[in-house]
């Protein structure tokens, strides 16, 4: 025999197998949580000997990590390294997070040490199905942060728990090659901003998702806040990976979201209420931000929370921003007792 690891049949091609690379592996899963804060929620922080990563779907959050704070908008995601210390506490409105714990080893984790990275459409897929199959696969409730334990559902769909695996790990390469396609560092976002930075980031950000229903422009904005045209786009570019017009329109386009899944509103309508010049305006811009149109994205809506088998399709890329087969309802929690 040729080859006695690959045997092949006479006259036949010579194969060698490889096995394949695995760069990041995650080995255990601690926790996946989706759900809203209270507008003034404070958690007094903890530390864990597994990995954590935090991502902000609405809103934004203060975040301690080690002896860094910072502030988390939506749209963006921070790891805690095991054995770091962190806590948070929400800004302004109520912030919609995920927060999944995980058990991984892999040397290429180093990446996301002290670091906050921009989520693009793609990675909020992987964010969606994580929760999507979590859900599928755990009987635990997902929007109670208390829960230190998951567990398995007596009928899981096939799968589940290897596909929040799989969607995790392709996060993690997906957020690291953004660095490497971006040599000047576009996907990442420092943690040591200058305090004053913050100050007019937290204001500002706060003033748009107030304002959301308006067709504000670039130089109201500046005059409101009293801050300049170069300096404000300079700041969103560093913190953000966009500019301040982005990220307004990506307000308005997860607003518009929460309005197509509540159903009570036509698209004329939301166009409207979003400061919308027309509904074709609208859908052009919405078209623009999710590859689908409005009424696309309703019926996949309708698929993922409505339909007989919202796991019938396991593609990642039809899981959209904050499509999740459940309601993520407000918690009451207890605020901090220096706010009351």
């Amino acid at each position: 025999m040729a080859n006695a690891e690959a045997p092949r049949l006479a006259g036949g091609p010579d194969y060698r197998p490889i096995t394949p690379r695995r760069p990041v592996e995650v080995r255990q899963l601690y926790s996946v949580h989706y759900f809203e804060y209270t507008g003034s929620y404070t958690y007094p922080g903890e530390r864990h000997d597994f990995w954590e990563l935090l991502y902000v779907d609405k809103g934004a959050v203060s975040v301690t990590a080690g002896e860094r704070d910072f502030r988390l908008a939506q749209g963006q995601i921070v790891f805690h390294a095991p054995g770091e210390f962190h806590a948070l506490s929400a800004v302004g409105v109520a912030p919609d997070l995920v927060v999944v714990g995980f058990g991984c080893t892999s040397p290429a984790m180093d990446f996301f040490r002290d670091r906050v990275c921009a989520v693009r459409g793609e990675e909020r897929s992987l964010l969606g199905r994580i929760v999507a199959e979590s859900s599928a696969a755990f009987s635990t409730p997902m929007n109670d942060p208390s829960v230190t334990e998951l567990t398995r559902r007596d009928d899981p769909p096939f799968g589940a728990e290897q596909l929040v695996r799989t969607a995790l790990e392709e996060l993690f390469i997906r957020l690291i090659r953004q660095e490497e396609l971006s040599p000047q560092g576009a996907a990442r976002t420092r943690t040591d901003v200058p305090k004053e930075d913050s100050g007019v980031l937290e204001q500002v950000t706060a003033y748009l998702e107030q304002r959301v229903d308006l067709p504000l422009t670039l130089a109201e904005i500046c005059r409101d806040n009293l801050v300049g045209r170069s300096r404000l786009q300079k700041l969103f570019h560093t913190h953000t990976g966009g500019g301040v017009m982005a990220y307004f329109g990506a307000l308005k386009i997860n607003a518009a979201k929460r309005l197509i899944r509540e159903g009570r509103l036509n698209f004329t309508q939301i166009a409207a209420r979003l400061g919308y010049q027309s509904v074709h305006y609208f859908s052009r811009r919405f078209r623009l931000a999710t590859g689908m149109s409005p009424s696309e994205y309703e019926r996949s809506v309708k698929m993922l929370s409505e339909g007989p088998d919202p796991f019938s399709d396991d593609c990642a890329n039809n899981v959209h921003n904050r499509i999740f087969p459940f309601q993520s309802g407000p918690l009451t929690i207890r605020a901090d007792p220096k706010e009351s």
